[in-house]
């Protein structure tokens, strides 16, 4: 039977694991990857709160792993995911098992093939979410060797010394399992509930004095969780300023949503709609009032019905606790309700469902009952898993799968059009951005994104007038006012870009874009001594910065300093190999360094012997540096030998058009015996870039 649920369990995360990286999961791998490189990065991973999102140190040795086994090909990161749920499905069985639940062979059938668990497994950025649950799982499992609560009233006073053993080993997996994801911190109440459900009371030495530690690491972690959420995920502001009353109407709502998404998978989603709150509505209220009072009336008739159907219960809100509402989490910005908050909190219930089909099949004396049950449920689901799999092949599909069940998700739109926009779709991407804002007009990053694509078009006032719009949301927005900086630099107003530069850099004098910026800005307006100063700025920041090597090389170019401005356009290369602005200025540089009046004549041999060092250095298949060698050799009149490096770079080139055509025009001037006599020393223009 368990070999049959993980076969079936993989087979039906097939589309999930044959897909690529979607939302959110780069900030597990490519954002990582100075910390992933090395044995110090993985230090920091561990010693420092504040290197990842959240501190979940475990999960991101995961990923550690993962990239020193296979890089970042997703297939392997999606099997493990599968993996670990299905792990989590069969510790959960055997848990039950030991726990004397009727049932516990369905209960994890349905647990392993539930199409909310997609969320959980088959995105990658939430292997922090199984593995914490793999952990909890075995946690308790070495616990009750510990403890023996599922022997119930039966279990001994006293341990002997070697169950000592297991209790290190659960802290030790509940460290784990916290490690992992901070989800986890209910088990110490859990443990507690079930010794209750078991016996029927608690007793001082034998269960609670035992989980006094899980308690004190359990609170002492959800406190640094806590604190990050708030102070380093940033889950503070407009979007969390719900009232105390709000608060509760979400707290109500939430079991109620999660409950009926169990029980019927229907219209599932990977963003919800955020519920409109009204404290003065009487039909909001219900859903908190009824919720606690399911509760109370499971307490009441726990003597009647047993204590079965209140811990099930008990364990499915609390559990939920973070997630209700009350506490801020940084996924309340786009919706109150997730599918993989529900992950853990989903066994309560479950567990509760199968429980009950068993019983009934024993009480009415028909074994076939729950078989009959698991032939029609467990196909169900496994076609709805399958189904809800394939929406997270790729970016694009989970975005148009999201805003097809949910037409006013704008984080869907949002990033449907950043994907539209990379790919060059233009006019689908302003599409989308404009949905955006029409649906949350407040969004600066969609009104940032809305005004790069304008100006890409050519249509600077409609950008500025979009930057302005983000401007009087967010006047301090150091995003908006450096490209509203550079879209006035495009229409040729340094002057007034020079304003919005410098307001960034009157809150945050270490800014590099905007001393990048502000250099351009006074090259543009002539100034260049102030230029050359905001450029070296730049490079005190970051000394690898490519584009500042470039430009202050184009500056010290205009002042008649070629022999410092190759040296700058050398370290740009060295930085991009491929960075062709670079290259076209060092093909110039190197052209005004032999041939001005005050060279020697030594000069053009010298200029030739920089190019074939630069070739040497790219291995001969760089064509950028190709076409440096193809023009210091036409200085030089080597033009047969122009031409041929010249083909080489054109034959490497052929996926970059402009390049391309660039390198048909100089092979023509060698063909014709003239060296080049242009180049982008004039190309000092701003750099429109994403955020």
């Amino acid at each position: 039977m368990g070999l049959l649920l993980v076969g079936v369990t993989f087979l039906v995360y097939l589309p999930a694991i044959l897909g690529q990286f979607v939302w959110d999961d780069d900030s597990w791998t490519g954002k990582l990857i100075g910390m992933l490189r090395n044995v110090s990065g993985l230090r920091l991973i561990w010693c420092q709160l504040t290197a990842l999102q959240q501190y979940y140190p475990l999960t991101a040795t995961t990923f550690w792993l993962d990239y020193h086994l296979w890089g970042f090909w997703p297939l392997p990161y999606h099997v493990e995911n599968v993996l670990l749920h299905i792990l989590a499905a069969l510790l959960f069985w055997r848990l039950l098992e030991r726990l004397g639940v009727a049932g516990a062979w369905l209960a994890a059938a349905i647990f392993a093939l539930h199409p909310v668990m997609v969320e959980s497994a088959g995105w990658i950025t939430e292997r922090k979410n199984v593995l914490s649950l793999v952990c909890y799982l075995g946690s308790l499992l070495a616990y009750g060797r510990f403890n023996a609560f599922w022997q119930g009233d039966a279990a001994p006073e006293r341990k002997a010394p070697g169950c000592w053993g297991y209790y290190t080993m659960a802290w030790f997996l509940f460290l784990g399992a916290l490690l992992a994801k901070t989800t986890a911190f209910s088990l110490p109440a859990v443990v507690l509930l079930i010794a209750w459900w078991k016996g029927g009371r608690l007793r001082w030495r034998t269960e609670v004095l035992p989980a006094i530690p899980f308690f004190v690491l359990s609170f002492s972690l959800c406190l640094v969780t806590a604190w990050l959420e708030k102070n380093h995920v940033m889950a503070q502001g407009p979007d969390f300023s719900q009232t105390l009353p709000e608060r509760c109407l979400i707290a109500g709502r939430v079991p109620w949503f999660y409950l009926g998404h169990l029980l019927w998978p229907a219209g599932l989603c990977f963003n919800y709609p955020r519920w409109p709150l009204n404290a003065g509505s009487w039909q909001q209220w219900l859903y908190p009032v009824t919720a606690v009072g399911a509760l109370l009336a499971l307490w009441l008739a726990r003597k009647r019905i047993g204590r079965g159907p209140a811990t099930a219960a008990f364990f499915f809100v609390g559990t939920l606790l973070p997630v209700l509402g009350f506490m801020n989490a940084y996924g309340m910005r786009y919706s109150y309700v997730w599918d993989h908050w529900v992950y853990l909190s989903s066994l309560g219930l479950i567990t509760l469902v199968a429980a009950l089909v068993a019983r009934a099949a024993q009480q009415l004396r028909v074994p076939v009952m729950l078989h009959g049950f698991a032939a029609i449920v467990l196909p169900v689901l496994a076609v709805l898993t399958w189904r809800q799999c394939g929406t997270y092949a790729d970016m694009e599909t989970l975005w148009r799968a999201t805003i097809a069940t949910n037409p006013d998700a704008w984080l869907a739109h949002d990033n449907l059009g950043n994907i539209l926009s990379q790919d060059g779709r233009l006019d689908e991407a302003m599409d989308q951005f404009r949905k955006t804002l029409a649906i949350q007009p407040d969004d600066l990053l969609a009104r940032n994104n809305l005004g790069l694509i304008l100006c890409q078009k050519g249509r600077v006032d409609e950008a500025i007038a979009q930057f302005q719009k983000g401007l009087a949301t967010q006047p301090d927005s150091a995003l908006i006012l450096n490209n509203l900086g550079k879209a006035l630099l495009t229409k040729g107003q340094p002057r007034e870009a020079m304003i919005q530069f410098r307001k960034i850099l009157e809150k945050n004098p270490g800014d590099l874009m905007a001393h990048y910026n502000l250099g351009t800005a006074f090259f543009q307006n002539g100034q260049v001594d102030e230029a050359i100063g905001h450029f070296q700025k730049a490079l005190e920041i970051q000394p690898d910065f490519a584009r500042a090597h470039n430009k202050l090389g184009v500056v010290l170019l205009r002042r008649g300093l070629a022999d410092e401005a190759i040296a700058h356009f050398q370290r740009a290369l060295e930085i991009r190999s491929d960075f062709a602005d670079a290259g076209y200025n060092l093909n110039h540089a190197v052209w005004r360094l032999a041939t001005s009046p005050e060279a020697s004549l030594r000069n053009g041999p010298r200029a030739l012997a920089l190019a074939q060092q630069l070739d040497r250095l790219s291995g001969g298949n760089n064509p950028v540096l190709l076409d440096t060698l193809a023009a210091a050799r036409a200085e030089n009149g080597q033009f047969p030998e122009a031409i041929d490096a010249a083909q080489r770079a054109l034959a490497l080139a052929q996926n970059d058009a402009t390049l391309a055509d660039t390198l048909r025009q100089h092979i023509k001037s060698f063909q014709a015996g003239s060296p080049l006599r242009c180049a982008s020393e004039t190309n000092a223009g701003p750099d429109l870039t994403p955020p």
